[in-house]
């Protein structure tokens, strides 16, 4: 009897109309036709699209994560194979990788992004973006090499393609050709 009071009791609820929600759209994440829209999660920009005091708070974050975080479970020996720069902030190309590199660390510790998630972090992420910052000859390589002697020299990157510079030259000539207005 027991047992078929608990089917009367299921096949009742799975008769019953299922809860509908405020739009038929709800499941995509949409709105009904005539309701405001929902708000728009803030989408991740790159660090070096900020500016001002949006670029410091992201890069006090970001400094935050490398210094409590990434260089002590990551950072291995400094040696002429693996070289730091202590003032990595400097290298705007060293600051796009770490802070790519840890976007997707927060994505991937997500729950959300199941138990493999840091999995997926280290083998799609880490070990890439780590042999890019540290190659002997990457963007650190002209830093610390030992760490009995710290040095920091940003090296000069290649210069403006001719034609930006035929564009450069070809904007100040028709500036230089304009009369400045007279009043």
């Amino acid at each position: 009897m027991e047992q078929s009071a608990q089917q009367a009791k299921q096949l009742d609820h799975l008769a019953s109309a299922p809860d509908m929600p405020s739009s038929p759209f709800a499941a995509f994440g949409m709105s009904g036709f005539g309701e405001p829209p929902a708000p728009a999660a803030a989408e991740p920009r790159p660090i070096l699209e900020l500016e001002g005091e949006e670029r410091e708070d992201e890069l006090d974050a970001l400094s935050d994560w490398v210094d409590d975080f990434f260089l002590p479970v990551y950072g291995a020996e400094v040696t002429t194979a693996a070289p730091w720069c202590l003032q990595w902030q400097e290298h705007d190309d060293v600051v796009a990788w770490l802070h790519a590199l840890w976007l997707a660390y927060q994505q991937h510790k997500d729950p959300e992004a199941g138990l493999g998630g840091l999995f997926v972090w280290h083998r799609d992420f880490l070990t890439h973006a780590v042999a890019a910052i540290r190659a002997p000859a990457g963007p650190l390589s002209a830093c610390m090499t030992s760490p009995d002697r710290p040095a920091h020299r940003l090296l000069p990157g290649p210069p403006p393609s001719a034609r930006t510079e035929k564009a450069a030259h070809t904007e100040a000539d028709r500036d230089a050709q304009t009369p400045a207005p007279t009043s």
